[in-house]
């Protein structure tokens, strides 16, 4: 029993605990203050995660415990940022009571399912975990009722759906697979396991679960082609949840993907898992670069930007060797975190404009100088533009495909290009165009903290990353060469 109680499990139930008690709290105010103290407390746990031990069926890597401290810390930044967001929607009478102490509760159950996703080494867990995380999510997008949000709700339960129940048919084959190499049990269904036994899995029924498990996945990981669910739950779930979904959620995907291009890595006889990746985030980088033309609502608009940025890691990992995991790691870190802050910008902007369509959004400099300037830095953070970190991280992945596949490359450059083009084209609209008439309260200084804080982490891991740091993720990348 004392295995089960190291940190990876403390981290996970920690936030499963305290939504099962948050929604017994009748009163918001007291409410959102759990959720911070709750998320606090879980951030903490998953520092002591490298090297702690890692007790029954948990995971102690280093791709796992960073992962985990980056979804602990945007859930952090997230349920501060909720704390005033949140009370906004209730007192404007958009959300009701009942309604906010659902949030509560699901907020906490969804951080914490995510958590178990990474931390758990099994297959099955894992599965089960995000499978949880997703009926968590619908539930959040339906959380207003109306058509919109119902329609929203349905689309990402059916096709996130279907990729799930692809990805456990992949968990069975792969299952299978292992059998001759590790024996039945949980050691045929354990990631350390698998890896240890990687070159003796039996390789077509690897290469069949990896096809399953790729599009299953990938679906979640907002992927092209099975992306379109993800545009849909920005626009119409809560703002804060936003923030999650745009990164944590989709990290955990693009994680079991990294680690399944492992397995097949180690295993001389099976099929090179490199490209099919690295097509996946090729299309998703264009679809989602021209897409943004086309978009006239402000969180679709962003949703496809992450759409184009997981596209980007997707290469990266397809890529391989320490070089490119080094920086698609880095990427998806700091894409997750720039993400985070443009949402709670994106959420504080459509309470006083009152819209989320861009053309009422305009001339923010004017009446709202220190939010404009705050989503100003966020936008050209992810636009990848120096002196963010997402510069030095985009650089590496485009030399590392010029160096290691050259026709890669130029497709690439011009999904990348597009999408520059296309976030400092809004930028200039939002921050300097024509102002438009406010329909609610100015933003206090206090409400941007979270997000000064995640874009003071990207700025600094562009002008001077930390040795510690660097040595941490050329770790990671050293274990998927």
């Amino acid at each position: 029993m004392q295995a089960w109680l190291g940190a990876q499990a403390l981290a996970v139930l920690l936030p499963l605990l305290a939504a099962a008690g948050v929604a017994f709290i009748p009163r918001a105010e007291a409410a959102s203050w759990v959720v911070i103290a709750a998320s606090l407390g879980t951030f903490a746990l998953t520092w002591r995660l490298p090297g702690a031990d890692a007790g029954t069926l948990m995971l102690n890597d280093a791709l796992s415990a960073h992962v985990s401290i980056l979804t602990a810390f945007v859930g952090v930044m997230t349920a501060w940022f909720s704390r005033f967001h949140m009370l906004r929607e209730l007192g404007a009478d958009r959300i009701g009571e009942r309604a906010m102490r659902q949030y509560h509760a699901l907020f906490l159950a969804f951080l914490g399912f995510m958590l178990l996703a990474l931390l758990a080494d099994n297959l099955g867990v894992a599965w089960v975990a995000i499978e949880a995380a997703t009926i968590t999510g619908v539930l959040v997008v339906a959380l207003s009722r109306t058509p919109g949000a119902l329609e929203a709700a349905w689309k990402y339960f059916v096709l996130c759906g279907v990729g799930v129940a692809m990805a456990l048919f992949g968990v069975i084959v792969v299952y299978l697979a292992a059998l001759p190499a590790t024996g039945p049990g949980l050691p045929a269904m354990s990631w350390t396991a698998l890896a240890a036994a990687a070159p003796r899995v039996h390789a077509p029924l690897l290469n069949l679960a990896f096809v399953f498990l790729l599009v299953g996945y990938g679906t979640k990981a907002g992927l092209a082609p099975l992306h379109s669910w993800l545009a849909d739950a920005h626009a119409e779930g809560p703002t804060p949840v936003s923030a999650v979904l745009s990164g944590s959620v989709l990290n955990v995907a693009l994680v079991v993907i990294l680690r399944l291009r492992g397995l097949l890595a180690a295993n001389p006889a099976a099929m090179a898992p490199g490209p099919p990746i690295m097509l996946l985030g090729l299309l998703s980088v264009l679809l989602a670069a021209f897409g943004l033309w086309r978009r006239g609502d402000i969180k679709r608009f962003f949703a496809l930007s992450s759409i184009e940025q997981n596209g980007l890691v997707a290469v990266a990992f397809g890529l391989g060797g320490s070089v490119a995991v080094f920086a698609g790691v880095l990427h998806m870190t700091l894409h997750t975190l720039a993400k985070a802050a443009i949402y709670q910008c994106v959420g504080h902007v459509s309470q006083i404009k009152a819209s989320q369509r861009l053309r009422d959004i305009g001339g923010l400099v004017a009446g709202h100088r220190l939010l404009a300037l705050t989503l100003g830095a966020a936008i050209v953070a992810v636009a990848g533009l120096p002196p963010f970190g997402l510069f030095t991280s985009g650089f590496l992945i485009l030399t590392e495909a010029v160096r290691r596949a050259p026709l890669l490359a130029l497709p690439l450059c011009l999904g990348l290009l597009v999408g520059i083009w296309a976030l400092l084209a809004r930028l200039i609209g939002l921050l300097d165009a024509p102002a438009t008439p406010d329909r609610g309260p100015a933003v206090p200084p206090r409400a941007l903290l979270p997000a000064w804080l995640l874009l003071a982490v990207v700025l600094a891991a562009g002008l001077a990353m930390p040795g510690p740091l660097g040595a941490w993720l050329h770790g990671i990348g050293n274990l998927y060469p």
